[in-house]
């Protein structure tokens, strides 16, 4: 017993002595941190730079109170500046400027109402004016968040309605007690001021970010994240052996992942874009709407590569041999959608209309192939109603007729089993009982015949599936053609020019651009 306690306490005092050799080491985490800092900043450039802006703005903003004379004029009012450029500095020029108007238009409207109050109620006597002042902080608290609910002012000018509410709060309530809280409230809002002032000098001088830029590159990724999903999914769909790599997967996965979850993107990078100034030499207003549009129809879009994508992943497979009938017109129409899709980015990206036969023959050609090619199979699609037929009409048709109607294989054999039976009922001139009783032992062949039959056609409904949502791709695709020249119309594309080099402005995008967004300036 004494040895049992002993080895198991010296096991312990093992197990606590590699425990805390464990708790010494740095663990995997901390080593990948380095890496992941490096890998956060190769992925986007622009964040290193932001991150600089950053440190400037608040080392310029500490001068303040670094430095004396500043200071002297000021005086501890200048950490309103500080929380002003911490607040309002955000990644792009649009989420700064609309930030920074917000915050400046909320506390000079406040700072005004705040001092019209003050004015009103500076005759009265001490009760009146805590009534006074009461009943307009309920007044302006109540209504003013009544108005955040209007769809306009919560999309656009949320954040100033909070900034109003705080700093009318803070002066009015203040203005009770202190005697010079209107001076207070003119510090505080020069402070804000040069806080703003900073913030957009940085954003839009300084190496700006233009949210409009990035809603352009989003949309010319998204193009193109879809057309090589489609083209992976038929390349997938049609191999001659099944590979057991995920790599493909995960690219056809990656291609529509950016368009399935852009909504919220594409929005708030349109309010952004909408309090930019024009920053490029065409005149005119950047169509932020309009590319919100263009990704509502990409997404409709998407939802059929997601289904296309999906039937590569179905239970029941139709047999890659079968397939094989239909791998060239199935190819080439996906590879004229996935042409019309590179054509549309390419013009998107290079700020040009797309040519006017983005819809080609081809692509009409390669459907009646397609179309043809389904014809020439049709027991395929319709063997069920083959042996539908058959079985009404067996007693009237010969045993050839019968067997050239049925191209299955264990159909042919289960036949051949039931003519068998009744050419021996015929010869040997059986009692009618004994007739009855065979009859009823062949209804379980004739239940297998069916069962067989129809678990063939089941294989056959995925590639209809396959097949119908390729076709409707094309259908979907004439929205998209139709919201990118809208675009085209509305942001003065240049006209397509035939006798363009192809490959002199053929910029595109490997994928998406990383945007990041503040969630706190739009809800």
């Amino acid at each position: 017993m004494s040895n049992k306690v002993h080895v198991g306490s010296t096991e312990m005092e093992e197990g606590l002595r590699n425990n805390k050799w464990k708790v010494l080491e740095p663990s995997e985490k901390i080593k990948k941190i380095p890496k992941r800092l490096w890998d956060v900043g190769k992925e986007d450039p622009r964040r290193v730079i932001h991150a600089l802006k950053v440190g400037i703005s608040l080392t310029l903003v500490s001068l303040l109170y670094l430095m004396e004379p500043l200071f002297k004029d000021i005086g501890s009012n200048a950490i309103w500046a500080v929380m002003t450029v911490v607040v309002v500095l955000e990644f792009s020029a649009g989420a700064t400027l609309c930030k920074g108007l917000n915050r400046g238009l909320g506390t000079l409207i406040a700072g005004s109402l705040t001092f019209f109050i003050e004015f009103v109620a500076n005759d009265s006597g001490k009760v009146l004016r805590a009534i006074f002042i009461g009943t307009a902080v309920f007044i302006i608290g109540a209504a003013a968040t009544y108005i955040r609910f209007i769809p306009y002012i919560k999309k656009n000018y949320d954040y100033g309605v909070v900034i109003f509410l705080l700093t009318f709060n803070l002066i009015t309530v203040s203005s009770y007690r202190v005697d010079s809280v209107i001076t207070i409230a003119h510090d505080r809002f020069y402070t804000i001021v040069i806080g703003c002032g900073i913030c957009l000098f940085m954003s839009l001088l300084v190496f700006p970010i233009w949210s409009g830029e990035d809603l352009h590159k989003t949309t010319v990724g998204k193009l193109q994240g879809l057309s090589r999903s489609i083209e992976a999914c038929v390349s997938e769909y049609f191999e001659e052996k099944e590979k057991e790599t995920s790599d493909s997967k995960d690219r056809i996965y990656e291609g529509y992942q950016a368009v399935l979850d852009s909504k919220s993107i594409d929005e708030t990078l349109a309010l952004y874009a909408n309090w930019e100034p024009r920053h490029t030499r065409r005149c005119h207003r950047f169509p932020c709407q309009q590319y919100v549009k263009v990704g509502a129809v990409l997404r409709q879009f998407g939802y059929t590569v997601v289904a296309l994508h999906g039937c590569l992943q179905t239970e029941i497979q139709t047999p890659r041999s079968v397939r094989a009938l239909f791998k060239d017109p199935c190819v080439r129409l996906a590879g004229e959608v996935c042409k019309a899709l590179s054509e549309l980015a390419d013009s998107i990206s290079n700020h040009r209309h797309c040519s006017p036969e983005i819809l080609s023959d081809h692509l009409h050609v390669a459907l009646q192939d397609l179309n043809s090619a389904i014809k020439s199979q049709p027991k395929l699609f319709l063997g069920s109603n083959l042996h539908r037929h058959n079985n009404k009409h067996q007693n009237a048709v010969s045993q050839r007729n019968r067997a050239n109607a049925v191209s299955l294989s264990s159909f042919r054999t289960d036949t051949s089993a039931l003519m068998e039976y009744r050419r021996s009922f015929k010869n040997n001139n059986r009692s009618e009982t004994t007739s009855a009783g065979e009859r009823r032992m062949l209804r379980p062949q004739l239940s297998k015949i069916a069962v067989m039959t129809s678990l063939e056609f089941s294989e056959a409904l995925p590639f209809a599936a396959f097949v119908s949502l390729l076709v409707e791709m094309v259908a979907r695709l004439d929205n998209v053609i139709e919201e990118v020249e809208e675009l085209g119309r509305i942001a003065c594309f240049k006209e397509y020019d035939n006798t363009r080099d192809p490959t002199a402005d053929d910029v595109r995008c490997e994928k998406p651009a990383n945007v990041v967004i503040s969630v706190g300036a739009a809800e």
